[in-house]
């Protein structure tokens, strides 16, 4: 039987996965932070068929500055905003990291791109493991895997819930009665963690999605609370592994790529840019991940292999503007004439396009279920009622 198609997204920061790729960009190295760059990259991409792009963040410089390179960037929100706005078909994703940044920020910022793109808005969970980002923050330290992990779950756990705290149809916008919004709609969410508490309600209606799908790093959150777990191998067989035992909806695999040129193979691209940094070496960078290197025929009999593995996969290339183009030429074409990869469907939500459904508020869910509760109650009072006063006869 074939197999589901995969969803395909790709790794759009900066000018590639390797911390040198800015040496082989196809532009001067002053329009690298500029919109246009960012908006004709993500134009090759919704025009390639990709479903989403992802763009990465650090409050600390990016590992390009390491090699020479550019030693900012602009932050991944701003930046899905404007592709969000250039695009139409496309999902758009950032990192936002969940250690030193305010949940409740985190929640208006994500809820803002995703009215701005008209539901096609992702959140790709990160951390701060880096002491220096604590100092750039100015906050104590969160120290160690546990404190990480406490972190993400609780940063998870309040966005989610501040997206819920609107019902969907809370806003009314009654000209007549001068009522924009149902206060009874807006709920308090009252979290308090080891670290924060959070009231609420948010102060941006309910996103379009319900909730902005949600990836994040397999074991990172538990799996009730991530949409797309992003997982780690070196192999099919040990990516495979690591989708079953995610236990999210669905599952990413992450893969580095450098493919073969008209003009250079993979490997003397690769061996080029190891002159001035190391790719194993990147920041952040883990050491399992999947990397593929060859001619663009490879990587389609890889994908179409891991078809049966894993629901999707998120491609870094080497440097964008030369595998982003052998990408759109040469790889997603044959993926979808195999049917191996999926398109994302237009006019529609980034959850319609991985086949998610939309989350109702957990507040709605309460409510309506008090409501029932209400209901029935009174419903057999009444009847009660009735047959108390009823003639002998009729009863």
């Amino acid at each position: 039987m074939p197999h589901p198609a995969l969803h395909l997204a790709v790794e759009i920061d900066g000018d590639g996965a390797h911390p040198a790729a800015w040496r082989r960009a196809a532009h001067a190295p002053g329009a690298l932070l500029t919109p246009r760059r960012v908006a004709k990259v993500a134009a090759v991409a919704e025009n390639s068929g990709f479903t989403l792009v992802t763009l990465d963040d650090d409050i600390l410089p990016p590992a390009s500055a390491a090699s020479g390179g550019p030693a900012g960037r602009i932050g991944a929100v701003e930046r899905a905003a404007f592709v969000a706005a250039s695009t139409s078909v496309i999902g758009v994703a950032p990192v936002v990291a969940t250690t030193y940044a305010e949940p409740f920020h985190v929640s208006t910022r994500l809820a803002s791109l995703d009215h701005v793109s008209v539901g096609r808005a992702g959140w790709v969970v990160g951390v701060e493991d880096d002491p220096a980002a604590a100092r750039a923050w100015g906050r104590p330290l969160v120290e160690g895997a546990a404190a990480l992990r406490r972190e993400a779950v609780d940063g998870v756990q309040v966005v989610r819930d501040l997206w819920d705290s609107w019902e969907d149809d809370a806003v009314i916008r009654s000209v007549a009665t001068s009522r924009y919004l149902d206060r009874g709609r807006l709920h308090y969410i009252d979290f308090a963690g080891e670290t924060y508490s959070v009231k609420g309600p948010a102060i941006v209606p309910r996103p379009p999605q319900g909730r902005p799908v949600v990836f994040a790093p397999a074991g990172l959150v538990p799996p009730a609370l991530v949409d797309v777990a992003l997982v780690e191998g070196s192999s099919p067989a040990l990516l495979g592994e690591a989708a079953a035992a995610s236990g999210a909806p669905l599952a990413f695999a992450e893969i580095e790529v450098a493919l073969d040129t008209p003009r250079e193979s993979a490997a003397e691209r690769i061996a080029d840019l190891e002159r001035y940094a190391s790719w194993d070496d990147a920041p952040g960078r883990p050491s399992n991940r999947l990397r593929y290197t060859g001619p663009a025929g490879g990587l389609v009999e890889l994908l179409e292999e891991l078809s049966g593995v894993v629901d999707g996969v998120r491609l870094h290339p080497l440097v964008l503007d030369e595998d982003l183009s052998v990408l759109s030429r040469l790889v997603l074409p044959e993926l979808f004439v195999r049917r191996v990869a999926a398109r994302p469907l237009p006019g529609a939500t980034l959850r319609t396009s991985l086949g998610l459904p939309r989350p109702e508020s957990r507040f709605a869910t309460a409510a309506d279920a008090a409501d029932a509760a209400h209901a029935a109650t009174a419903t057999t009072a009444a009847a009660a009622a009735a047959a108390a006063t009823a003639p002998e006869g009729n009863r």
